[in-house]
């Protein structure tokens, strides 16, 4: 009888954990481009694991960066800057020299890795993204930063850059807001209570 109710416990155990392999793995924040609050990109747990754009990492983080690690030990950093309940996250991307419009130094035309992203920058500070925002430019060599100034309605934004060569490695800003956060129509954010916080 003993043997039977222990093997009754287990089993049940067993299915428990099956049925809910979520359970123990409490989240602390989850993330959405303010564009898409509704849709998780960025997935913080309590127990150090992540997931960004659907995959899995392990993560660590400083007042500055996350550093992801994925089961390789491949690792991926990620500079973000909090403020209030929102939070710039900076993601790189490389582009490189268009052949047919050389410039020197930052001017030029810069090609994104798909084939679809370009900046354009000139030697007088202008510039342009991905032929539908114009506006000035202020590159900082010292600090690795470009400040665009957009002739949109859009808000000034600071990118990180390294430029090697033929190379431009760039860290952009996205906006994020708590998964599930939405704007009324004033403008103003309503954040849901269940966001994890």
């Amino acid at each position: 009888m003993k043997r039977l109710r222990s093997s009754v416990i287990i089993l049940t155990a067993a299915l428990t954990l099956a049925l809910f392999p979520g359970c123990g793995k409490a989240v602390a924040e989850k993330w959405a481009y303010s564009h898409e609050p509704d849709v998780d990109v960025f997935v913080l747990y309590d127990n150090g694991k992540a997931v960004y754009k659907d995959a899995e990492y392990t993560y660590s983080s400083d007042d500055t960066h996350y550093t992801l690690t994925d089961k390789q030990g491949n690792t991926l950093k990620l500079r973000y800057v909090i403020d209030g309940d929102r939070m710039l996250l900076y993601e790189t991307s490389v582009y490189r020299r268009d052949p047919e419009e050389p410039g020197s130094g930052l001017a030029g035309k810069w090609v994104h890795e798909n084939g679809r992203n370009m900046f354009r920058f000139t030697k007088d500070g202008q510039f342009d993204e991905d032929g539908y925002f114009y506006g000035h430019y202020n590159a900082r060599e010292d600090e690795g930063t470009i400040k665009l100034m957009y002739s949109d309605p859009l808000q000034d934004c600071i990118l990180y850059y390294d430029l090697n060569g033929d190379e431009l490695t760039i860290e952009y800003p996205w906006p994020m807001v708590h998964s599930g956060e939405k704007t009324n129509e004033k403008g103003q954010t309503t954040i849901p209570a269940n966001t994890g916080k």
